[in-house]
C-alpha cells in the first residue's frame, strides 16, 4: 500500500489522541531548583546552560546523591520504551535490555516497554530488583512500512491506552543503543532532549535541518538552536505525546504536499518550537565508531549501528 495512503490510516487515531490528551494526568514529581543540584561552573570547556536557560547536563555538573535523596522521596515509577522488530530484534534487543536493567535508573522502579513484532523475540532475561517487562505486540496490517512512524504511532497508542497511568516519566530510545555507564535521575525532566554528538561540535549553519519551506519540519535559514539526536528523548508521559502528536500531524501535511522529510528533523522542529526543559550531552549517546573528542569524558550509552533508522 502507498506511504501516503497507509499514513492517513492514523487519522482516526490521531483524533482520538487528540480528545484522550485532556484528560491524562501531569502532577509531574516537583524538580528541585537548579541551584541545589546543578553546577554549570564545573565544566568550562562545554554549553552547560542554554539561552532558555536550560540545562545541559553532562558529568561532573550535577550532584547525584542530592537528587537521588529527592526523587526516591516522591516514589517514582520509571518507564523506558524501546522498539524491535525483524533483525534488529535478533541482533541489539538482548545487549539493549542487559545494559539497561544494569544501567537505568538504577535504584528506582522502572518498567520496561518493549514493542515487538513476535514473542519469538524476546530473549530470556533475569531482572534486578525493581524493574519489570511488560511487551506489546506490534501488528503490520494497517501500519506504516517506515520505521519511525510505526515505532512513535504504536509507542503513541500505547501512552493513550495505558502507559500514562504507570510511570510519571517515560524514555524512548532506539534500540542499537547500549548502556555503558550509569543513566540516572539527572536525565530527568518535563520535556528532554539529546544532543546529537556529531552536530554538537559543527557550526549551527550547517545543521542538517529540513529548509523546505512548504514541510512541516522546515526550520528557517538562520534560525534553530542545537541538532537533537532522534536515538533518545524523554519526559513526562503527557509531553512525550504531544511530540508523537505533532511528529504524525507534520508526516500527514508534508505527505499532502508532495513531500517526506524525516523523523529527526520533525524531532528538532519540534525542539525548535517548545524548548526543552534539559538537554543531555553526547555523553548519552556517543557514536562507537568515533573516538571521544576531549569534551565527552565519560559516554554512559553508545550508538552500535552504523546505519541510523
Amino acid at each position: 500500500m502507498h506511504l501516503k495512503r497507509k499514513v492517513l490510516l492514523l487519522v482516526p487515531w490521531l483524533s482520538a489522541l487528540l480528545l484522550l490528551k485532556r484528560y491524562f494526568r501531569n502532577d509531574r514529581a516537583e524538580e528541585l531548583p537548579l541551584s541545589e543540584w546543578f553546577d554549570p561552573r564545573k565544566r568550562p570547556d562545554v554549553v552547560t546552560t542554554t539561552s532558555w536557560h536550560a540545562p545541559v547536563i553532562w558529568e561532573g555538573t550535577f550532584r547525584r546523591q542530592v537528587l537521588q535523596r529527592h526523587y526516591r522521596k516522591r516514589n517514582l515509577t520509571l518507564g523506558l520504551a524501546v522498539f524491535a522488530t525483524g533483525r534488529l530484534a535478533d541482533e541489539y534487543l538482548e545487549p539493549f535490555l542487559l545494559s539497561a536493567n544494569e544501567y537505568f535508573m538504577r535504584g528506582h522502579r522502572v518498567v520496561f516497554y518493549v514493542l515487538v513484532d513476535t514473542l519469538d523475540r524476546l530473549p530470556e532475561l533475569e531482572w534486578g530488583p525493581l524493574r519489570r517487562l511488560k511487551v506489546f505486540i506490534v501488528s503490520e496490517d494497517g501500519w506504516p512500512s517506515d520505521f519511525h512512524l510505526r515505532r512513535m504511532s504504536s509507542l503513541g497508542r500505547h501512552i493513550v491506552e495505558g502507559i500514562q497511568g504507570e510511570v510519571d516519566f517515560l524514555f524512548g530510545m532506539t534500540v542499537t543503543q547500549i548502556f555503558q555507564n550509569h543513566v540516572g535521575v539527572e536525565a530527568l525532566g518535563t520535556r528532554v532532549a539529546q544532543l546529537h554528538g556529531w552536530w554538537y561540535f559543527q557550526n549551527t549553519r550547517s545543521f542538517p535541518y529540513e529548509r523546505r519551506p512548504t514541510s512541516a519540519a522546515c526550520i528557517p535559514f538562520g534560525q534553530g538552536d542545537f541538532y537533537y539526536d532522534g536515538a533518545f528523548m524523554g519526559g513526562t508521559p503527557l509531553e512525550v505525546l504531544d511530540l508523537i502528536d505533532e511528529y504524525l500531524k507534520g508526516v500527514i501535511h508534508d505527505l499532502n504536499t508532495g513531500l517526506n522529510s524525516t523523523y529527526e528533523k520533525h524531532l528538532n522542529k519540534y525542539f525548535f518550537l517548545r524548548k526543552p526543559t534539559k538537554l543531555l550531552s553526547p555523553e548519552y549517546n556517543w557514536d562507537a565508531e568515533f573516538y571521544p573528542p576531549p569534551q565527552v569524558q565519560y559516554v554512559k550509552v553508545a550508538q552500535r549501528s552504523k546505519r541510523r533508522f
